[in-house]
């Protein structure tokens, strides 16, 4: 019984040391001072799913869950906005979405832009994205039930999200948060996005009410 115990609380440990991980740049401050609007684009996502489907269904899902991604953030800056949290807008993603496919940019062919340029095109003075690698659909929703066999044979572990923000003048780095994805991160991506923000949201760079002082990186 104290060795499964033991068990149970490194990987516990472990989980918990992986889940989060948050950068920001020392430059943060300098870059990010004029900055009123930010867009949020469709997350690149890889899949590696159990069930076997064609490359083209493959292309087609990750596409659906990028979007997914990209809809979830809109959600919680949208009911986080309401409290007036922020220091920055965020661009409708339907605008956004409009405005790259005028421009003959789709989910497609995304990654072969910078980020100073799609801020240029988007008129934006930043961009969220990200990507997201699955082994499961998060968007049609997964059991969030877990016991210490899933755990031992890795059914907890459903994947991994990265999220960053850069500065559209420069193209740099301003911050990054990665965390594992497993049965508690949430039923589906709505609610993964939303626990996984409010528990960054004393790290997050443009909450009005965080402390400003920071190490230079």
């Amino acid at each position: 019984m104290k060795k499964i115990m033991l068990s149970i609380l490194f990987i516990s440990t472990m989980s918990l040391h992986a889940q989060k991980n948050i950068y920001e740049s020392g430059r943060f401050d300098a870059l990010s001072k004029d900055h009123k609007v930010l867009a949020i684009i469709p997350f690149l996502t890889n899949l590696d799913l159990k069930e076997s489907f064609s490359t083209k269904q493959i292309k087609e899902l990750e596409e659906k869950e990028g979007h997914a991604v990209q809809d979830a953030f809109e959600t919680y800056f949208s009911r986080r906005k309401k409290r007036k949290k922020f220091s920055v807008e965020f661009q409708n993603i339907k605008n956004t979405n409009a405005i790259l496919a005028q421009n003959n940019i789709s989910y497609k062919n995304l990654d072969i832009y910078t980020i100073k340029q799609l801020s240029k095109i988007l008129g934006v003075d930043g961009i969220i994205s990200g990507n997201i690698d699955l082994n499961i659909l998060l968007s049609k929703g997964v059991t969030t039930e877990m016991s210490f066999v899933d755990y031992i044979m890795g059914a907890a572990n459903y994947g991994r999200i990265g999220i960053k923000i850069s500065d559209g003048d420069s193209g740099k780095l301003l911050w990054k948060y990665e965390k594992e994805i497993n049965k508690k991160s949430g039923k589906n991506t709505t609610a993964l996005i939303d626990g996984m923000m409010k528990k960054a949201t004393k790290k997050f760079p443009y909450e009005k009410e965080r402390p400003r002082a920071r190490k230079k990186n």
